[in-house]
């Protein structure tokens, strides 16, 4: 990575003329517009490599780096392809500040970086963005639209058998990478995978319970003498800290055992004992525990978590609520709303919200705020007159509320927004705010070049 400041800029690609193109240099201008954006930048990629020297000729720049996640959103490429169209895109190479004589970046140099952003960062850089956007007169923030949707985690449907069997051949894998590092001292232990995979897919096409039960006892069988294996090898790896690498696998074997344990748990109390797991019990991956199981009009099941967007006339997504858990719409009222004030050191005139949030303790909150007309798009026994001026005002209202319908439809297509492929929790949340800035930049160009 380089210092901010270069001495001397590269020499730069020349504009070709294109809609997309103009777009890039649309978003680019805007970006230069807010220099404190790069500062925000900086301070990430600083925390990342605080011992290292930043000033070496192949690294890249704090711009270059929110350039490269942006085009990477904007287009939905995956590393290795960033990695490509960056040096082969005339545009691209253009928007990203990478002069011709350059060679690009590595899919690993990129990784990094764009992975160092926090979402802490990706959000002040989305309220900066609201800020430019009043200042150009794109979005006062004046009239409002709040719903909820879900993003997924990048799993696999989940079932008992399915996670014991991750479980035994995650915890199998280690085992073996911590023999090959010991060598002679080996520990002695047992591969159930195949076992495993064999029981997992009876499991799946057994023709009832009653086949499925003992199956089940055996792959339980089975995980249980795993975690054996893998608490054996950590107490073997205490008695020898010498090694880094090993430590490190130490660390990976307690945290995957403390997850079998939990799935272990789970599936005795579901299919041995016939009991009734509560949801935010349940542990739906071993390598994303974060996941929420969202169930959404009680028959769609998503495994995630669940967003709260407020947008704005523009279009804009002004603000966005990563939740724990599965809480409902209507106690996430209060909270959007006050966050609207935070933003913009005052509250909306009009507010329209999805069916979910309608409730009378809401309905008061909003008056109380101030809020002239709270539209609801579902009454759900409220009055149209205690809800806003006239019946136009209302209908007018749930037309508007309406178009974030649209809005989130187009950042789950365009953006990623659907479904996160970054893993962890902290880069699931970056992510998020990721694809919301790429669309707001995106939606701030298109406004300016109309």
């Amino acid at each position: 990575m380089r210092k901010k400041v270069q001495k001397q800029m590269p020499l730069m690609p020349s504009k070709i003329d294109h809609p997309r193109a103009d777009e890039l240099e649309a978003i680019s201008r805007i970006i230069d517009s807010n220099p404190i954006i790069c500062d925000l930048v900086m301070q990430d990629l600083r925390k990342s490599q605080p011992a290292t020297d930043n000033s070496g000729a192949d690294g890249m720049s704090c711009e270059q780096v929110l350039r490269a996640a942006i085009v990477k959103m904007l287009f939905g490429f995956p590393y290795r392809h960033l990695a490509f169209h960056i040096v082969d895109s005339q545009s691209i190479r253009r928007f990203c500040k990478i002069g011709i004589a350059d060679t690009g970046f590595k899919k690993s140099v990129l990784h990094k970086n764009i992975k160092a952003l926090s979402e802490t960062t990706w959000q002040t850089i989305n309220q900066n963005l609201i800020e430019y956007a009043k200042d150009q007169k794109i979005e006062k923030g004046r009239e409002v639209r709040i719903d909820c949707t879900v993003v997924e985690s990048n799993i696999h449907p989940p079932s008992d058998s399915t996670l014991l069997w991750d479980s035994v051949r995650v915890l199998a894998r280690l085992l073996h990478k911590v023999n090959e590092e010991l060598g002679l001292q080996q520990i002695h232990f047992q591969d159930h995978t195949r076992r495993a995979h064999r029981r997992m897919l009876a499991i799946q096409y057994a023709k009832n319970n009653k086949q499925r039960k003992p199956l089940y006892k055996d792959l339980l069988k089975v995980t249980r003498k795993s975690i054996g294996y893998a608490q054996s090898a950590i107490e073997q790896i205490a008695l020898s800290p010498d090694s880094i690498f090993l430590m490190l696998l130490s660390c990976e074997l307690k945290q995957f055992s403390e997850l079998a344990r939990r799935v272990v748990n789970q599936t005795q109390r579901r299919i041995i004992n016939g009991e009734s797991v509560p949801a935010s019990e349940k542990i739906v991956s071993i390598f994303e525990p974060h996941t929420d199981i969202i169930i959404k009009d009680r028959r769609d099941v998503f495994y995630g978590h669940k967003v709260c967007l407020t947008g704005g006339a523009s279009n804009l997504i002004v603000d966005c609520l990563i939740t724990a858990g599965n809480p409902a719409d209507s106690d996430l009222t209060e909270t959007m709303l006050t966050r609207q004030n935070e933003i913009y050191g005052r509250y909306p005139l009009k507010v329209a919200l999805d069916g979910g949030f309608a409730s009378k303790d809401n309905l008061k909150t909003a008056k109380g705020m101030k809020i002239k007309d709270v539209c609801f798009a579902k009454k759900r026994g409220l009055k149209v007159d205690d809800m806003c001026r006239s019946e136009w005002v209302y209908k007018r209202l749930r037309r508007f509320r309406a178009g974030i319908e649209s809005g989130i439809s187009w950042i789950k297509r365009c953006f990623g927004f659907a479904r996160c492929n970054w893993k962890g929790l902290r880069s699931f949340k970056s992510y998020v705010w990721a694809s919301i800035v790429s669309a707001n930049l995106l939606t701030i160009a298109r406004k300016q070049l109309a």
